[in-house]
């Protein structure tokens, strides 16, 4: 029952609203500072909010909280638009950016210096961290805190005018130094910064703090409730001021709102953009979007679907607690995803001849091949079958293992909707490896029956050789030695797996691979979900990810 409650919590405070007449209609926002990729966690945020502007007939903002810009770029937020739009978000035809809003801001700064609720203040940083206070310990009033309303009407416009060194002055809102939450003692909400913005340019180099700004964008987009995770409980108190004091509303209670939920922790993957920028300064990955990591554009590239990315979310539910969860959770639900839509194909990674000396030489024959034998509504194809194929050096045996069931001398198998086949021998190169296996069929058994009913326990797949289409195979573990821990908590530093990635530059796939894009999915029998690569596919070299493999280590509740 409990489980029921938190995930439900926010559309309680929702339906609350609107049944008091609060809230005539739901408005939500995802408020992204384009600083780096999405993650994993975002997505969340992302789904959480779109998904409750859809259920109650609302309107979701996407807006790009652009404060700060030392670290943001057009190129962010181009990624994160199309993160969005692929997450299947609606926000409408057109995104929004805080920076639209600098006019106004200014002026609820203007509005509240009138006030006497704002006050420009030159101590440094360092001076403004002491008179702060502690915990346990009130701060102390800036010796700036009682300057006059004009003095610092014409300061604050001085600072506008670029009069004054980078973080000579700040504007601070003047609430209480000795308030319980640090966040309430005299907070910065301007400071001066001579840095060129990427969508207002050189206009301004003073730039609001975010706690200023958030809930100014958030009352001029008429957002109604503004969910948010729980490290921002702290500042909801602020949040509320500003909203109050510049005009917006009378109450805390009232539109906009602040809440807070519980952010998604995954065990053992790096969502950290510190972290991830390191790994792709360093070249231990390809980019942001390198199937390894967990950023939206890394596992859209990897092959996860947004169906099975939203299914796992609501499956995680929302909750005030903090709590991880298991990584194989998301693997779960993502072979659930494609296990019945995915087209199921033949693919030999570790590839060994197999030589049928009793088939006529240089014939080609088709044999009908279920498309997904879980699925009969995806139908049947047609694939070829000669006298040499390839098939997993691991499916062949000199001696054979206790309850093996696959090739050695003497033995019959299945070559799967083809014939049965009879290993008679095989040969070796000058170190004892196995470069060549010889066989005979049973031209009676075609489609892998036998007409004498016969029973062969051993079913393996198969490529033909003549046809094959050769590929790029990437097999992929988690970035991070999962036995360590994702931290070294003495350096700092990033356990790295340096087996996170195994590239099979020479697999066998059988041809009707040829006929799809980058971006399809499949299941390689008997190996896992792969998808066609959609950065380094060519036109002349098809490349495969793994997306996850069969097995799995989760089991639903």
């Amino acid at each position: 029952m409990e489980e029921m409650i938190s995930k439900n919590f926010i559309e309680q405070i929702i339906d609350k609203d609107i049944a008091e007449g609060k809230c005539p209609k739901v408005v939500t926002r995802f408020p992204p500072e384009p600083n780096g990729y999405l993650h994993i966690g975002h997505a969340k945020s992302i789904i959480l909010n779109s998904g409750l502007a859809k259920k109650y007939g609302g309107t979701f903002n996407l807006r790009f909280d652009d404060t700060n810009p030392t670290k943001e770029k057009t190129e962010f937020v181009q990624s994160i638009v199309e993160d969005v739009k692929w997450l299947g978000a609606d926000f409408g035809d057109e995104y929004l950016y805080a920076s639209d809003y600098f006019d106004q801001m200014y002026e609820c700064a203007i509005k509240l210096i009138k006030k006497g609720k704002a006050y420009v203040c030159d101590l440094t940083p360092e001076e403004i961290r002491e008179y702060r206070g502690t915990l346990t310990e009130p701060g102390k009033n800036s010796p700036y805190r009682d300057r006059s309303v004009e003095e610092n009407l014409a300061l604050f416009e001085a600072m506008k005018n670029g009069e004054f060194p980078d973080g000579s002055k700040v504007l601070r809102a003047k609430i209480d130094m000795s308030a319980g939450n640090i966040n309430m003692r005299d907070p910065i909400i301007y400071r001066i910064a001579r840095m060129t913005h990427h969508n207002t340019g050189d206009k301004w180099c003073i730039y609001p703090m975010y706690d200023f700004a958030h809930p100014i964008e958030d009352a001029v987009e008429g957002v109604t409730h503004s969910i948010c995770t729980l490290e921002f409980e702290d500042h909801r108190p602020l949040y509320d001021w500003v909203a109050i004091e510049c005009g917006f509303k009378n109450s805390p209670d009232e539109a906009p709102k602040q809440i807070e939920f519980a952010k998604l922790y995954l065990t053992n993957v790096v969502t950290g953009k510190r972290y991830i920028k390191k790994l792709v300064e360093d070249g231990i990955v390809d980019g942001w979007d390198d199937p390894r990591l967990v950023s939206i554009a890394a596992l859209k590239r990897r092959g996860f679907t947004p169906r099975a990315i939203r299914t796992f979310m609501e499956q995680v539910g929302v909750s005030k607690s903090q709590s991880s969860v298991d990584y194989a959770m998301l693997e779960y639900f993502i072979r659930d995803d494609l296990k019945l839509d995915c087209p199921r194909v033949a693919a030999i990674l570790d590839p060994i001849k197999l030589v049928i000396t009793n088939y006529p030489e240089g014939e080609t024959e088709m044999v009908t091949v279920p498309n997904n034998q879980e699925n009969p509504e995806l139908g049947s194809r047609e694939v070829p079958f000669s006298r040499e194929v390839w098939i997993e050096r691991e499916d062949f045996k000199i001696e054979k293992p206790r309850k093996y069931r696959r090739f050695y001398v003497g033995n019959e198998v299945r070559l799967m909707n083809a014939y049965f086949v009879t290993c008679t021998g095989y040969e070796t190169d000058e170190d004892g490896n196995v470069t060549t296996i010889y066989g005979t069929y049973d031209p009676a058994s075609k489609g892998g029956n036998s007409p004498d009913g016969r029973k062969v326990r051993g079913t393996i797949h198969w490529v033909n050789c003549e046809t094959a289409t050769e590929a790029e195979v990437r097999l992929y573990e988690n970035i991070v030695d999962e036995e360590k821990g994702v931290y070294n908590e003495e350096t700092g530093e990033m356990n790295i797996n340096p087996n996170s990635i195994q590239v099979i530059e020479k697999a066998y796939i059988e041809p009707t691979v040829t006929s799809y894009k980058p971006g399809d999915s499949f299941q390689f029998l008997r190996t896992g979900f792969f998808v066609i690569d959609t950065k380094d596919t060519t036109e002349d070299k098809m490349v495969f990810n793994r997306i996850v493999s069969l097995k799995s280590s989760y089991k639903p509740q």
